[in-house]
């Protein structure tokens, strides 16, 4: 890990936790249900995994809106 902080520079290294953020944040923007990336992701409460491990942004919300119209 020493190794590779030194490679990357001043970059950060991206953490384990970081890539379980990233995991589900492309689960639910790729459209799997709720429930089910509720279950892989260990949750016992829903909002868990909607509210503290999902990130949207304003791109995000804007192509779900151009999908809906265009449906």
């Amino acid at each position: 890990m020493v190794q590779l902080k030194k490679s990357m520079g001043e970059r950060k290294v991206p953490t384990p936790h970081v890539c379980r953020h990233t995991f589900c944040s492309n689960m639910a923007k790729s459209g799997m249900n709720p429930k089910t990336l509720q279950y892989i992701m260990g949750h016992a409460d829903i909002s868990v995994t909607l509210n503290t491990y999902t990130h949207v942004n304003f791109d995000d919300a804007k192509e779900e809106v151009y999908r809906i119209a265009n449906s």
